[in-house]
């Protein structure tokens, strides 16, 4: 079967060589490269021709590609690659690279003019002083013959396995079947809509009640649609490492990879991989930085062979060949079937998988695990801040040559708190001279570290220019869907006046900002039990029109879950002193009448720990336990064991924490909750500025910004407690407010909620 390749993937992987190297080297984004390939091209004179497009055959491997451009009258082949900083100290791995993507480029010329050789240069053109450095050389047509069929012989052996794979890969996935003996009530119902939607290449937004198994409904279906899809990869999007480690699990139940050929990489972030923190990614410093291209062939066929590349595989395998498992990890990204990971990884700015989806034009499908939580993630990625009093702390020690860009932007800095007064502000838009002088001192400070790459990696002077450098990102993109406001900061100016705010840009919508995410997934399924209502999350989202829904009956009776409103109870602020003995009241009455383990939401830490004292003062003999801040895993895996069969016992947590959802305690592990709050947001000025700019928007404010976000928070919270057909428990909802109207609309329509009355 004939094979197609890019000229940048097969020089990719073939002609990197020595060491990995990411010294710090400012890069200009991809819209800056496009303008700057543009400049140099229209320098050139009127028989200079653009992105040539060429194309050559070595058996049955076709290579093919656009040249940047072509002097006819110079017979000049031209590789241009933008850069910021000095040429010089572009590494030497990275010309080698741009080297033979000219050779390569340099041989299909010579073949279609049939010239006796030609000359090759790389064009570097510095993007902020619109300089252009020249490297040249002239080679023969034999020559560039010879490396042309070398790097196409190193890469058939690897096609040609790839092809097997695939097609293996395929007719096992046309077969698969489901697992187990049955599905459950609605798995199978989810399975076929997801199967569905991914024949067809639509977006499928399912909401599935806890309990029905929907990681393997999801899983199963896209898998099965994969082979008529045409599915290069399967991307599996979590939230959480719960929700990882459910995917792994599911696929293992699957057959991968010992029934099922089909290769299986698990993404975690960098610092988590990393073998030696103190050290910084090059081959001076980390020994498994040092050669890694030399020893990554190798790597690469081990990885392909073992096909599951959880986190610990990925690290034996890499590790068993002397280089970086995260790095590893990246490079097999493009010869893996299913990668599993978190949502920056695809939703991200700048997301990795996302880039190559785009780059290689692969047909990806997205399941979107516990999607309720992307909003406010999305959000997260596609807002910033930058704090003053950090800026200033770098000021004071700053190298004399970045004084004046610095000191520059410290007069913006202060002009703005003269301008603002008051602990908040909000702006029409970024300020533009503010925004200019952080331009100027970006530069200054990538130029810095460009220079200095030897410099402490993760050194504050590095955290605060990234940081800026987000910053400047996000806000290329500022719009109507987000919002900059000020912020009084805690780092007084030096000399006398205010103390400078901190600068924020804070996405309200990432519809817009995902909407290109969409385009690029050719079938995405997005699930959850909390996706009520749907219009909400679609337009918070920016699904296309098209995007189908299915909403799953639940498999639970009413009578396994007694459901009770407490509507004596008020848990605002202003009433939570008056209510706390009732409160504390119910939740001792219900542990006394069955004993067993049972959790406890709370708004916040303080009100938790009220609650946690006035118990303990009234009942000190029960077992209580509680979640604190900043917990690490393995705090929170103490927490969650203290939930065992025949257990009796309260943890405390807070409401939309770790524990509120993605973790499950089925039949006598957990008995009940208590959720002692409507789980909305905090109402202040930034939120109340949300809550007027979607009311403009949807004319629904008041329940996007914080009625719809807090009840998703509190059916996840209560699906802790029914998990099977089995299970049977008590559910308490403590505020007077889950006995209006509108409340009781949005909690799952399986509940049979009473009014308790007053003790």
């Amino acid at each position: 079967m004939p094979i197609a390749v890019a000229v940048r993937t097969l020089c990719h992987f073939t002609a990197r060589s020595g060491d990995l190297d990411l010294r710090f080297t400012p890069s200009p984004s991809g819209v800056e490269g496009i303008a700057g390939h543009q400049s140099v091209t229209a320098r050139r004179g009127p028989g200079y021709q653009r992105e040539l497009p060429l194309s050559a055959r070595f058996g049955g491997l076709t290579v093919q590609g656009r040249a940047d451009g072509f002097d006819t009258a110079a017979l000049r082949l031209e590789e241009i690659k933008t850069h910021r900083g000095d040429a010089g100290r572009i590494p030497a791995n990275q010309q080698a690279l741009h080297w033979a993507q000219a050779q390569v480029y340099g041989w299909m010329l010579c073949e279609q003019l049939s010239l006796p050789s030609i000359e090759l240069a790389l064009v570097y053109f510095n993007i902020d002083s619109a300089e252009e450095t020249l490297l040249t050389r002239r080679c023969d047509a034999a020559t560039l013959q010879a490396f042309f069929a070398d790097l196409c012989t190193r890469y058939m052996a690897w096609a040609r396995s790839e092809q097997a794979h695939r097609r293996a890969r395929d007719a096992a996935l046309a077969e698969l079947r489901f697992p187990f003996a049955a599905f459950r009530t609605g798995q199978r119902d989810m399975a076929a809509g997801v199967y569905r939607a991914h024949t067809s290449g639509r977006h499928l937004l399912a909401q599935a009640p806890t309990g029905i198994g929907k990681t393997m409904a999801s899983l199963f279906g896209s898998l099965r649609a994969a082979p008529a899809q045409g599915t290069d990869k399967l991307f599996y999007l979590t939230a959480k490492t719960t929700g990882r480690q459910l995917a792994l699990d599911a696929l293992q139940h699957l057959g991968a990879p010992v029934a099922m050929p089909l290769r299986v990489l698990e993404r975690v972030a960098r610092d988590k991989a990393c073998e030696h923190p103190d050290k910084a990614c090059h081959g001076d410093a980390c020994p498994l930085a040092r050669g890694f291209y030399d020893r990554l062939p190798a790597a690469r066929e081990a990885a392909a062979r073992a096909s599951w590349l959880d986190q610990a595989a990925l690290r034996d395998t890499a590790l068993a060949h002397g280089i970086c498992p995260y790095y590893l990890g990246q490079e097999m990204q493009r010869w893996c079937d299913v990668m599993v990971g978190d949502y920056n990884h695809f939703f991200d700015i700048g997301a990795h998988w996302h880039a190559l989806t785009q780059e290689h034009a692969w047909r990806a499908t997205l399941l979107v695990d516990e999607a309720h939580n992307l909003i406010d993630r999305a959000r997260q990625m596609h807002s910033a801040a930058l704090d003053a009093a950090a800026f200033q702390r770098l000021r004071r020690d700053a190298p004399p040559h970045l004084k004046k860009p610095m000191d520059a932007l410290q007069r913006r800095w202060s002009a703005l708190a003269r301008d603002h007064a008051g602990e908040h502000a909000l702006l029409d838009d970024v300020p533009g001279e503010w925004l200019a002088a952080l331009q100027t001192t970006c530069a200054a400070l990538t130029e810095h570290m460009a220079l200095h790459p030897t410099e402490a990696p993760d050194s504050p002077l590095q955290r605060w220019t990234f940081d800026a450098l987000h910053f400047l990102r996000v806000a290329e993109t500022f719009g109507d869907h987000s919002l900059c406001d000020l912020t009084r900061g805690t780092a007084p100016q030096i000399g006398r006046g205010r103390p400078l705010p901190t600068v924020n840009i804070r996405n309200l919508v990432p519809g817009p900002l995902l909407a290109d995410r969409w385009k690029a997934a050719h079938s995405a399924t997005l699930f959850s039990a909390t996706l009520t209502p749907m219009d909400h999350v679609t337009d918070m989202l920016g699904l296309p029109e098209t995007t189908a829904r299915i909403d799953l009956p639940s498999p639970f009776a009413a009578e396994q879950l007694d459901v009770r409103i407490a509507p004596w109870i008020s848990t605002r602020y202003n009433d939570r002193s008056a209510s706390l003995d009732a409160l504390v009241r119910v939740i001792a009455t219900q542990y006394t009448e069955r004993p067993g383990n049972y959790l406890a939401f709370f708004s916040s830490f303080d009100y938790l720990q009220q609650a946690l004292d006035r118990l303990t003062t009234r009942q000190p003999g029960m077992p209580v336990w509680s979640q604190s801040r900043g917990m690490g895993e393995p705090e929170r895996n103490a927490f969650i064991a203290r939930f065992v069969d025949g257990g009796q016992g309260i943890g405390f947590a807070v409401l939309g924490g770790a524990f509120g959802e993605g973790i499950d305690l089925p039949g006598e592990r957990l008995v009940g909750a208590f959720i002692a709050t409507l789980g909305m947001p905090q109402v202040n000025a930034v939120n109340e500025q949300m809550r007027a700019r979607l009311q403009a928007r949807s004319g629904h404010g008041y329940d996007d910004t914080y009625l719809f976000p807090g009840l998703m928070k509190v059916v996840q919270a209560a699906g802790r407690v029914i998990r099977s057909e089995q299970d049977r428990g008590s559910l308490w909802l403590l505020d007077d407010r889950f006995a209006r109207g509108e409340v009781r609309r949005l909690l799952p329509t399986w509940w049979r909620v009473t009014l308790a009355p007053p003790p």
